[in-house]
């Protein structure tokens, strides 16, 4: 059983990484030549501000007095500069956003996952390429760009991460320290011969990063004061800071200011996913080489930000993120970066006809480079007879247009030369692209044969242990010695080709882990033909019924992730359900306390989703919902034992004063940071001990079935509270108080399976046996049990407000524990809020498993078979083209299936080691009812 655990456990995370292989892989490549332009650059300098969290609508946007929130940049705008929006990409992070400005080039998905640290791999960037560049910000940037690089002509200055405080008084003072630095800096150099050279040489870069509006975001969201007025401090600081470097360089006409971001925001003060919150960022350029602004009678966007913005009459020309680094190296002069995949947006430019018409070539040979490179490392990594070219632009046809090119610049020819600039570029681009893609759909068909295999081999294991398939066979065949045979000459002829072509080693357990799992399925072929014979004897009206509602259910399943009422629907629906069996004549209290608490957690997810205002008191009453409860359960039970041990009554009591802590704790947090006083220490104290012991305590309490998931739920709840903002708070009351009902329901309905044994649920035991009978068989019933787990294990995601997203969290959520910027221990604690109501459902299935005497191991498959056929539904459903909300959301619907199975492996040990083991204090050795 562990061992097939451990095995599941392995595919699982290898169907997990996969999609990050086939659709996100890195695309760098290296051996490229630097390209610039030969012409003389129009600037000297470069400034880049970078406001990190800056929405567009924000920036643009009048506020409620009709006032804009930057008066300097709106006057850039209307009288010296361009503007625009930039569009950026999945994931919409800090590390990627910054590496596509400086950088030109995306990186993959899994950049994430890298985060805020130094470069993982080496790359080129405007940074590289300079002569020398001083930076200002965030640690957590301007390492990316300055360790790793040869020569000592990068400089920064950071203040300590520990500024990163959400809970700060005052968070502007995070913009207002790199202003001051900037102006130190300048007047230092007034008086320092060696520096004052350095900072009048040509081809340098002074980078500013401003983190003060995306940690106002995130502590206040976006909406706030705070991150509103966070845009005029940075206003008012770029407005110094370009005269104090205006009156520096005697007004020569020679700085190129750019001020942009890296990535927006959610309402609900997150990024990360594809939402145009996140994507749609401000671009403003203005100085050296810049033109000048433009007025418009009609422009070519059919969006409502122009009327919005009151700039209708002001050209807008939006470009991609990417496309800013080569605007930069253009400008001062340097080798565009050798990984942009950048085009250079030549209507920002004032410069001549001649100018752009080289730049755009220059940028055309710097790409086609990427192209030729990448064309001859899968050239020489495929055999020959396999390799296919990309045909769009063959080696004649890229001379061609080359040759085209330079003769139109000759001939003066400017236009023409710069249209079959782009024409090469957008078919480079292509082929990168398809360079980049060229093993998708062999990867793509190796991951589902181990999906269907898989699947296929958990259902054979059901078959065999549950003898399904009895007495319609009583032939037993010996094992032919020819099917491994045939596997392991094909996994060797497989082995061999990837070996030749020199493929990644993933591309090796991507081929080859179907083969043992498919051969697990084969050799069972006289279990799968008696298994066909056996289906053929039912009615073939019944079998295509059971067929279409079970495919109806996972339909309902995966359309939940697009629409969260659908589990309202189900939830519904599941209300019904009584009504259609004998449950409504049986057992009527039970089946009215179903229907009461079906409809009261059917509420849930039509519920606002994440990103609503703080409510505090729905979070207080939920808490007092808990004790009021509490108290019942303990009167209760002091009134239904003979003997109520001393132990436990103080556990019961101990876990209500936890919950009256948590209480005061979110109480008095959410006061303290709203007079900005930050985070009490006293409170960080009580939650962090109340988190750790909210795994300890119920162990202490009795393994009677009732008493033990009552004490899982006090020791959650008290956890849970710390963690909640809202409405959210109360879920998890409603679905344990679904879930005591669905175990009582579930022992109900074995008594119309003829099942004779029958135990009152208060006397049942917990025990460590995981397969409490061994004489009862699979009934087609149990299929829908494992179904009603993975609907809850869904609803306990959705229910809470969460949306399929990978952005689908409130930093507010954590304020209990922590306001200093920790993306780990912050993204720990929000994904333990997200499966403490997987953990109670899971719990309860853990006494679904004991009161209705079935193999845990059958139950727990048929629900790892129904959650890795939505996970196949979700893989083909993932894409790389149209919107990034699209691509985004496709992303992470995938992620959140898939992690829910891996977790689910997870949760079954834990759930198994809550209800089961039991821990003795004073010494006391430690026993187990059994």
């Amino acid at each position: 059983m562990l061992l097939f655990f451990i095995l599941g456990l392995l595919v699982h995370f290898v169907f997990f990484g996969s999609i990050f292989d086939i659709y996100f892989t890195s695309p760098l490549v290296h051996g490229m030549t630097p390209q610039f332009t030969p012409l003389s650059p129009p600037a000297k300098r470069l400034v880049l501000f970078v406001a990190d969290g800056l929405r567009a609508d924000t920036l643009y946007e009048f506020d409620e007095n009709g006032n804009t929130r930057a008066p300097f940049i709106r006057n850039i705008i209307m009288h010296e500069g361009s503007w625009g929006i930039s569009h950026t990409r999945v994931p919409t992070e800090s590390r990627p956003g910054h590496v596509a400005l400086i950088a030109g080039f995306y990186e993959d998905v899994s950049a994430v996952a890298k985060g805020w640290k130094e470069n993982p791999v080496g790359f080129d960037s405007l940074v590289n390429e300079s002569k020398y560049t001083w930076s200002w910000g965030s640690p957590d940037i301007l390492t990316m760009f300055a360790k790793g690089v040869g020569g000592d002509h990068i400089y920064t200055y950071s203040y300590d991460a520990e500024s990163e405080d959400f809970g700060a008084h005052d968070v502007t003072k995070l913009d207002t320290w790199v202003f001051d630095n900037v102006k130190e800096f300048f007047h230092a150099a007034r008086n320092n011969q060696s520096l004052f050279s350095k900072v009048n040489e040509e081809k340098i870069v002074f980078f500013l990063h401003l983190l003060g509006i995306d940690t106002n975001g995130h502590a206040h969201r976006p909406t706030s004061r705070e991150y509103k007025d966070n845009v005029k401090v940075v206003d008012d600081g770029i407005k110094e800071i370009v005269s104090m470097l205006e009156h520096f360089y005697g007004n020569d006409g020679k700085t190129a200011f750019i001020f942009t971001s890296d990535h927006g925001m959610t309402d609900w003060g997150f990024h990360g996913a594809g939402h145009p919150s996140e994507t749609l960022t401000p671009f403003v350029s203005w100085g050296a080489g810049i033109k000048y602004p433009q007025k418009v009678s009609a422009q070519k966007f059919d969006d409502a930000f122009l009327k919005e913005w009151k700039l209708e009459n002001w050209k807008r020309q939006d470009i991609h993120q990417a496309d800013v680094a080569p605007l930069m190296a253009s400008l001062i002069g340097v080798p565009f970066p050798l990984n942009s995949v950048g085009i250079l947006p030549i209507d920002y430019l004032n410069n001549t006809d001649l100018f752009k018409a080289e730049s755009m070539f220059t940028n055309a040979m710097q790409i086609l480079e990427q192209f030729k490179v990448k064309m001859t490392q899968k050239k020489e990594a495929t055999l020959p007879f396999f390799f296919t070219p990309f045909k769009l632009l063959s080696e004649s046809k890229q001379l061609n247009i080359l040759r085209k090119a330079r003769s139109y610049i000759k001939q003066r020819k400017y236009d023409e030369a710069v249209s079959l600039c782009k024409e090469l570029i957008h078919l480079a681009l292509k082929g990168l692209s398809y360079y980049h893609t060229y093993d998708r759909f062999f990867l793509g068909i190796n991951v589902v044969l181990g999906f269907v295999g898989w699947t296929s081999y958990a259902s054979l294991l059901i078959i065999k242990s549950n003898s399904i398939t009895r007495g319609v066979s009583k032939e037993v065949k010996k094992p032919s010695h020819l099917l491994p045979c045939c596997f392991i000459a094909v996994s060797v002829l497989v082995a061999f080709f990837l070996l030749i072509q020199d493929c990644p080693w993933t591309y090796y357990v991507y081929c080859l882990l179907p083969m043992p799992i498919w051969y697990a399925v084969l050799r069972e072929f006289q279990v799968i033909q008696d298994f066909v014979l056996s289906l053929l004897t039912f009615p073939p009206s019944q079998l295509v019924g059971y067929l279409f509602v079970f495919t109806l259910g996972i339909e309902v399943l995966v359309l939940s992730f697009f629409y969260r009422y659908m589990l309202t629907a189900g939830l519904i629906a599941f209300a019904c359900w009584p009504f259609i069996t004998q449950l409504w004549t049986r057992a009527k209290s039970i089946s009215l306390s179903w229907i009461f608490f079906s409809l009261l957690l059917a509420v849930f997810p039509l519920m606002p989703v994440v990103g609503r205002k703080p409510d505090i008191f729905l979070v207080m009453g939920a808490g007092l919902l808990v004790l009021l409860l509490s108290l019942c359960v303990v009167t209760s039970l002091i009134r239904r034992k003979d003997r109520f041990i001393n132990e436990e009554l103080l556990l019961h009591l101990f876990q209500m004063l936890s919950i009256v802590l948590s209480m005061c704790v979110v109480y008095t947090t959410h006061d303290s940071l709203l007079k900005k006083q930050g985070l009490p220490l006293f409170n960080q104290i009580i939650s962090w001990i109340t988190l750790a012991s909210s795994f300890l305590l119920p162990l202490l309490s009795p393994t009677s079935l009732f008493e033990r998931l009552f004490s899982i739920l006090l020791s959650s709840m008290s956890a849970y509270l710390l963690l909640s903002t809202g409405y959210e708070a109360l879920f998890p009351l409603v679905l344990s108080c679904l879930m005591f009902v669905w175990i009582q329901v579930e022992q109900e309905t074995l008594q119309q399976l003829s099942v004779s044994y029958k135990q009152k649920v208060t006397s049942l035991q917990f025990t460590y046996n995981p397969d409490i009978t061994q004489f009862r068989q699979i009934y087609l019933d149990d299929v829908r049990r494992a179904f009603f787990l993975v609907f809850f294990l869904v609803t306990a995601f959705f229910g809470t407000g969460n949306i399929a997203s990978v952005n689908s969290f409130d930093l507010a959520s954590v304020y209990c524990f922590l306001t200093v910027f920790s993306p780990f221990m912050m993204g720990a604690l929000m994904m333990w809020k997200i499966l403490i109501p997987f953990v109670l459902v899971m719990c309860a299935f853990e006494a679904v498993q004991l009161t209705t005497q079935l193999s845990s191991k059958s139950l727990f498959l048929m629900v790892l078979i129904i959650s890795d056929i939505m996970a196949l539904h979700f893989f083909f459903l993932v894409k790389d083209y149209g919107s990034w909300l699209d691509i985004g959301t496709s992303i992470s619907q995938y992620v959140i299936v898939m992690s829910m199975t891996i977790v689910l492996v997870f949760l079954n040990g834990l759930a198994h080691l809550l209800t089961t083991k039991k821990l003795e204090l004073c010494g006391k050795p430690k026993s187990h009812l059994i």
